[in-house]
């Protein structure tokens, strides 16, 4: 366990990992906006801090892993309005839509999933603690803001000067903050919004600013100093420079002392985004691919290189994929524990040390496969099933994953005799019926959406 490196935001450079108790490791990863569906940006936050997770755990440590969910924003109000529904039930919606999306990824559920709205009372008084340390004011339009110049060290995961962050900046003459490099912490209610989203709070009705969000939960579930947090590199700044500056400004004393930062997904070598609509859910890729080659492809790049999705990557990972499920095919293995004295498993172990060099990791699986298919090697058959296991792969009968997924599972009468009976427990409100129906569906790996107008939809992942 002490051998493990980690690149550091923070620091710019791999570190040797020293957890602040021995044998155990504290760790967040920013989630989701619920919103909309879940996008394959999204898809390898969810798949590289799930490998992080499994492997720390595979290699001794006691992990608690806390990934949140945001379900109060102004996208999801103005989304949630523009569909004449309630935040609630569009949060719900899609909340269950993303679950769907992480378990057909083999995604583990995280031991904590918080979600904001059940932390506005935690959001309230770090708030309070920051107006106390004289970090936060109360702004005339009603906000409270923190005030970034007032924080010595802003600035330093990202490593932006405040010179260069206040250069062209403009404070908004509708805003009432000091400084326009300052950050909002608390919403002053609109007449505009609905009362759903509107809480009391010692500065009048109002909801929490997003960054704050964040350092509330973690602190709450892992401490006011925790060992790993993630997240996508778009959030370096501002967001998690701002939850460095809350936590830090509110405790006197370091955050977090590990920041690990994925790469984007690129579009034909552009950023992948909504704004310039070059984006695809995972839906719609989960239609095309097995799930697995879609995990499979996020993790043999190493997890800080941007990747570029195309089909032609895609393909190539499915043949690669399929390579190796074929080693395992016609060789029997058995339940032997892994083997870490073989020399493969030495080069796998030494590759995950080393800032978890997936890449590195799979070309040892396939030199494992190329040995098992001269060899027919039962022994270095489980090796190479253990090892894929510890990121998520070859866990499925070799001859189920070569064959067309739509051979196996349930039959679509089943399925829909299984959706009519979800259908008539939600027209007798009898929600946790229609839940348990949602999740054996799931289990037999049947994925629905809920459509307009009552109308349901199924797919196999």
């Amino acid at each position: 366990m002490n051998s493990q490196k980690i690149y550091n935001t923070l620091a710019r450079a791999k570190q040797t990992f020293v957890p602040i108790d021995a044998g155990k490791v504290r760790m967040y990863a920013c989630g989701m906006t619920v919103y909309d569906y879940c996008h394959i940006g999204h898809a390898r936050l969810m798949v590289v801090f799930d490998m992080v997770q499994r492997w720390l755990r595979a290699s001794g440590y006691a992990v608690t892993y806390v990934q949140n969910i945001t379900d109060i924003d102004d996208k999801i109000i103005a989304r949630a309005v523009q569909n004449g529904e309630s935040i609630s039930d569009l949060t719900r919606r899609y909340i269950s839509y993303m679950q769907e999306d992480a378990a057909a990824l083999g995604v583990q559920l995280p031991d904590h999933v918080p979600r904001a709205t059940d932390y506005i009372p935690h959001m309230i008084r770090l708030i309070e603690k920051l107006q106390q340390q004289g970090l936060a004011y109360q702004a005339s339009d009603g906000d409270v803001n923190f005030s970034v110049r007032d924080f010595p060290g802003y600035g330093k995961l990202s490593g932006k000067s405040l010179d260069d962050l206040r250069a062209g900046e403009r404070v908004d003459v509708n805003s009432g903050k000091r400084d326009p490099l300052d950050f909002v912490l608390w919403k002053s209610a609109k007449d505009s919004e609905p009362e759903e989203v509107k809480w009391d709070s010692p500065w009048g009705k109002g909801r929490p600013g997003w960054h704050i969000e964040c350092s509330a939960m973690a602190e709450d579930l892992l401490g006011e100093q925790f060992d790993i947090h993630g997240g996508g590199q778009d959030l370096q700044f501002p967001h998690h420079e701002n939850e460095i500056a809350q936590s830090e400004g509110a405790h006197g004393h370091q955050f977090v002392n590990y920041w690990m930062h994925n790469g984007f997904v690129r579009i034909d070598n552009e950023k992948m985004s909504k704004s310039l609509g070059n984006f695809f859910t995972i839906r719609e890729v989960l239609k095309i691919y097995d799930a697995e080659i879609v995990r499979f492809f996020i993790l043999r790049a190493q997890y800080r290189s941007p990747i570029n999705y195309s089909d032609a990557n895609l393909d190539d990972a499915k043949a690669s994929l399929t390579r190796l499920y074929s080693a395992l095919k016609e060789v029997p293995t058995d339940s032997a524990p892994l083997d870490l004295n073989e020399p493969r498993a030495k080069q796998f172990y030494a590759a995950m040390y080393d800032d978890f060099n997936t890449p590195l990791a799979v070309s040892i699986l396939f030199e494992l496969a190329t040995e098992v298919n001269k060899t027919k090697s039962a022994a270095l058959a489980r090796q190479l099933k253990l090892l894929g296991g510890i990121l998520g792969f070859l866990q499925r009968d070799p001859q189920q994953f070569l064959q067309s997924g739509n051979e196996n599972g349930m039959a679509e009468t089943e399925i829909a005799a299984r959706i009519a009976a979800r259908t008539a427990a939600k027209l007798a409100k009898n929600f946790a019926e229609s839940d348990r129906i949602r999740a054996e569906l799931l289990a037999n790996n049947i994925l629905l959406e809920d459509k307009p107008g009552g109308i349901t939809e199924w797919r196999r992942a």
